[in-house]
Formats: structure tokens, C-alpha cells, sequence
């Protein structure tokens, strides 16, 4: 409603927030408001930098390393499909260690941390806690310093961004795409501790060079202006329902409701191990595939949208962003709930 009201005259601007400079003192502060409400929410460290980026996480699988490679080696653990992306990227900018992988088991569960193969020297160890694909995510950052690691850990949080608190005693850089939870499609996050910025390599452009980014605060180059603005307005209204904590809760009932029906179910199933269900993704599977499309057909006739699982994974997927609120989890439970008492 208030981004409708604005469209045309932000604070009685006579401009657009479309329209603005991104260097003028309107569109300024809508950026520093939007800083601060995120370093907030997520109670960032002063000694991070937030840099408000473009290009998405799949970007990032190539910035991460031109920034923090210097061609040497890095370490990857590879948990489904987009740190599985993440590591072939990287692999065009520098030497890369798969450190653990669960694709033995299907991407159903996460390798434990203390049977990682990290390599000495490595630039840093990067990880996606939230697997959007296969439904995995890790519920507690691994603690490299008791690994034995003096590596900085890269998060892709993509998926999972704002969604619950983060422990950044154990991180040293994370970054995602907004889409999931923050904002419309075209806005990056990056959160990058000091120590780690003016490493690039020589062939890093210039506009994804994260010590140019921070100094700059993040108009080196024109930022999707529109789409900080939206998500600084979900960052206010994020901290209105009582910030991560309370979101976190949410999630969490949010997941646990559709995790519990579907095992006590006799027609879905999901494959994903206890310990490490995601909470954002859930993957569930049909017992007999000759239900899918009647599945799909029946949920269109009840609006409940966007079911079909990922291409490569077959079977049904329910996304549980912060915008899905319990009544949304609830419908698509009493439908699932008749359609197996009909097909049971």
C-alpha cells in the first residue's frame, strides 16, 4: 500500500523514487535508512561492510572469488544444486577444494562439519546454508576456528536472508539475492567484514570490486534504486512484527505444521533428513508420480500456486518465505489432507 501511495510523489518529492538521482539527498536517504534498518535487523557488526549489489547470488559465485581468491585456493562444500553451481563457477578464478559433499545421499542431508577435508591456505570456505532445490539447510553456522581453520566463511544465504538471526562471530561474508525474502528481483546484499576487502584480483571489474563498492557506499555505479526502496520498506516492516526473533518463530511454526502432516502421511513423503530441513524450502514427493498433475490441477483450483518441484528434482516444493503467512501453510495442509482421504 505505501509503495502504491509513493509511486508517483515520494514525501511530497514531485518525483518517483524511479525518478530520482541516486546521488540526490531523496533517493540518499531512502539508502541510509534502509543500511541502517537491515544493520539492525540483523544486528551486523560495525566491522562489516553492507553493500547493496546487482546480479543476484549466481553473480556472486564469480565475485566471491575475484574478490577474496587472489588466485589461490578456496574451499567448497557442496550440499545441492547451488553450491554444486557455486564451485563450478569459482572454479574459472581459482584452484577449488570440495571440502565435504552430500550428493551420495541425494543432497537428504548435511556432512557434519567435523568430517570436512579443509585444505591449508585456503582463502576461504564457502558454504549455501539454504538449498533451495533439495531442501537442506543448515540451522547453525560451522565454527571454522574449531576445525582448525583460519579461512573466512562465505555464506550464500540467499534463500534464508532475513528469515532468522545470524551468528557473525562465525562469518565473513555472506551475500544473497533478494527475491526470496527482501525485495524484488535485481537487488544483491553483500556483507563483507573490512579485513577481507582490498584483495581483488587484477581482472576484477571495477564495479564488482567489493573495497570500490564499500567506499563508494554502493553508488559506484547506479544501484537498482527502486528495489532498495522496496526493501527498505520490508526491512520497517520487518522489524514492525518484532524482528528475527519473532520471524524466526514463524518460520519455524510455519515449517513444523507442513513437516508434521507430511510424515504422518501414507501419500507424501519427503526424503530430507530430520536434523536439516529447511525451513524456507520443502521438497515433498507424491507415492505415486500418476498423482502429480491431478495433484498440481487440484491445488490451481484451491490458488494454491507455484507447487511443481524444481526441474532436475521432479515431485512438489512448497517455498515458505517470510511473506507465507500460517493461514497460507494451513490451506495448502487441508488440501493435501483431501486430496489423499480422495486418492489414499
Amino acid at each position: 500500500m505505501q509503495a502504491s501511495a509513493e509511486m508517483l510523489d515520494w514525501h511530497g518529492s514531485g518525483m518517483s523514487v524511479m525518478e530520482m538521482s541516486h546521488r540526490g539527498k531523496e533517493f540518499v536517504s531512502i539508502y541510509e535508512e534502509a543500511e541502517n534498518d537491515i544493520r539492525e535487523l540483523l544486528a551486523v557488526p560495525p566491522e562489516f561492510s553492507i553493500l547493496f549489489m546487482q546480479g543476484g547470488g549466481i553473480a556472486e559465485n564469480a565475485i566471491v572469488p575475484l574478490n577474496l581468491s587472489a588466485s589461490q585456493s578456496a574451499d567448497y562444500v557442496v550440499t545441492g544444486n547451488w553450491s554444486d553451481r557455486s564451485q563450478k563457477e569459482a572454479r574459472k578464478y581459482c584452484q577449488v577444494n570440495i571440502a565435504a559433499s552430500n550428493e551420495a545421499d541425494g543432497h537428504t542431508r548435511l556432512p557434519a562439519p567435523a568430517s570436512w577435508r579443509l585444505s591449508t591456505g585456503a582463502r576461504y570456505v564457502h558454504v549455501c546454508t539454504n538449498e533451495t532445490v533439495h531442501g537442506v539447510e543448515m540451522h547453525e553456522l560451522p565454527d571454522l576456528k574449531a576445525l582448525g581453520s583460519t579461512a573466512p566463511l562465505v555464506i550464500d544465504f540467499s534463500s534464508h536472508m532475513a528469515s532468522r538471526p545470524v551468528d557473525w562471530s562465525r562469518v565473513g561474508l555472506a551475500y544473497g539475492g533478494a527475491q526470496k525474502n527482501v525485495g524484488p528481483a535485481g537487488l544483491t546484499l553483500v556483507f563483507v567484514r573490512r579485513d577481507l576487502l582490498g584483495h581483488a584480483l587484477p581482472h576484477c571489474p571495477t564495479a564488482f570490486n567489493y573495497e570500490v563498492v564499500s567506499s563508494h557506499q554502493s553508488m559506484y555505479n547506479t544501484p537498482p534504486t527502486y528495489a532498495i526502496y522496496i526493501a527498505g520498506l520490508v526491512f520497517k516492516w520487518l522489524k514492525k512484527q518484532g524482528g528475527m526473533s519473532v520471524i524466526e518463530q514463524r518460520n519455524i511454526a510455519k515449517a513444523q505444521l507442513l513437516y508434521d502432516f507430511i510424515d504422518a502421511s501414507h501419500l507424501y513423503t519427503s526424503f530430507v533428513a530430520k536434523d536439516c530441513r529447511s525451513r524456507m524450502n520443502v521438497p515433498f514427493f507424491l507415492r505415486e508420480d500418476k498423482l502429480n498433475d491431478l495433484f498440481l490441477a487440484g491445488a490451481r483450483e484451491h490458488r494454491l500456486l507455484q507447487l511443481k518441484g524444481y526441474k532436475t528434482l521432479g515431485g512438489m516444493r512448497a517455498s515458505l518465505y517470510n511473506a507465507m503467512p500460517l493461514e497460507g501453510v494451513q490451506a495448502l495442509v487441508n488440501y493435501m489432507q483431501a486430496f489423499e482421504l480422495e486418492h489414499a
